[in-house]
């Protein structure tokens, strides 16, 4: 089954009872047994609810994966993945990291007991030299937000199997209609659902999947034993979201080539970051490892001022200001006072994330109309 026919009916079938083509929204929290411990499969939502079962094996279709698992937030399924390990456990992160992720990792889990090394994983050489016995597991973010590093993900978990190292990949910028890292040897793949596969901006969400099913168990275990769950009416919106996923990528993908490729010979801006552009020194394995160059991309202008980077977000129209990424409509992020302000600012300066750094959610607008927005906000 070819991908945009898998996003519309895999995971999904009729309503048994009334034969409703859209998966009903389960709005309840407990379910009525027959006998103590006889029921039909549900016994409380916590645990399980049959529209969240419906997007878990939808998810998992569209990754080629055996089991999803949902959360309330990318970094509830984040949060998830890290209760896996315990205290003097070492974890290999990407360096150019959603600020989230950082976060959790740094303030939540080290006081824990966890060790975390922040590394450049473009060259694997970075990732050996800080291998040791206690490394259990490596972080993958691909392309990186918000410098769009694109990471070999077959080159890094080959070297996982190889030392018996967990492999763990943030798939939310490609989503799986661009790239799906299981079948280039991951374990799990992660998703910030509230973005792509989401798709408008009307929900927050994570999902975890995976092939292995101890990991499955032991990922369910927790989904319910922490109660990060999502509800019914938000598992819905996203069923209902992904269904147009491969159309909705599709232009995100045209757009943002026509959006860099304007960007980069603008006269005003030093540098575009965007994987689709031939001289983006990570094009070459974009091209090998996705199926499309995604609809986000960053960009500094020239002369390096704080103050006309600010200027030029303010006087945007058609991109919103504002947190976030994924939707059909067009974003303007400032990275380093909004979605990765945690990050200490020496660690942004270290991996080239300026204070000028402009992020852009390239939507699916006529592409006329975003270059134009730009070409007046950048004057």
């Amino acid at each position: 089954m070819k991908f945009g026919t898998k996003a519309i009916h895999a995971g999904v079938s009729p309503d048994p009872t009334t034969g409703a083509i859209m998966t009903p929204i389960y709005q309840t929290s407990t379910y009525v047994q027959e006998s103590p411990g006889k029921h039909k499969g549900y016994e409380y939502s916590r645990t399980h609810n049959p529209t969240r079962t419906a997007l878990q094996n939808a998810l998992a279709a569209l990754e080629n994966g055996k089991h999803g698992i949902c959360y309330a937030s990318g970094l509830a399924a984040t949060d998830a993945v890290l209760k896996l390990y315990r205290p003097g456990d070492e974890i290999i992160a990407t360096n150019d990291i959603y600020g989230g992720s950082y976060r959790i990792m740094k303030r939540i889990f080290e006081p824990l007991g966890l060790v975390f090394h922040f590394v450049d994983m473009s060259e694997i050489n970075h990732i050996k030299e800080v291998i040791s016995e206690k490394t259990k597991m490596i972080w993958i973010e691909t392309p990186t937000n918000p410098l769009l590093k694109i990471i070999d993900i077959e080159e890094i978990t080959a070297l996982c199997r190889e030392k018996k190292i967990a492999s763990v990949v943030d798939n939310t910028f490609a989503s799986p209609y661009l790239q799906n890292p299981l079948d280039m040897g991951a374990d799990i793949v992660m998703h910030s659902v509230t973005k792509y596969l989401g798709g408008h901006s009307d929900t927050v969400m994570g999902a975890l999947i995976t092939n292995d099913d101890t990991l499955a168990a032991n990922l369910a275990f927790i989904q319910n034993a922490s109660g990060a769950v999502p509800g019914p009416q938000d598992c819905f919106l996203v069923l209902r979201g992904i269904k147009t996923l491969h159309i909705r990528m599709q232009r995100h993908c045209e757009n943002a080539m026509i959006v860099a490729s304007w960007l980069e010979k603008h006269p005003k801006v030093n540098k575009v970051y965007y994987p689709g552009l031939p001289s983006n020194p990570g094009h070459a394995l974009a091209r090998r490892q996705m199926r499309g160059f995604g609809g986000m991309l960053s960009f500094e202008l020239k002369g390096d001022v704080y103050e006309e980077a600010v200027r030029t977000m303010e006087r945007l129209r058609v991109f919103s200001l504002g947190e976030s990424l994924g939707g059909v409509e067009s974003l303007c992020t400032h990275p380093a006072s909004m979605t990765h302000a945690s990050i200490p600012k020496e660690e942004r300066i270290k991996v080239g994330l300026k204070d000028t750094l402009i992020r852009l959610s390239v939507g699916i607008e006529d592409a006329e109309d975003l270059i134009a927005d730009l070409e007046q906000a950048i004057g």
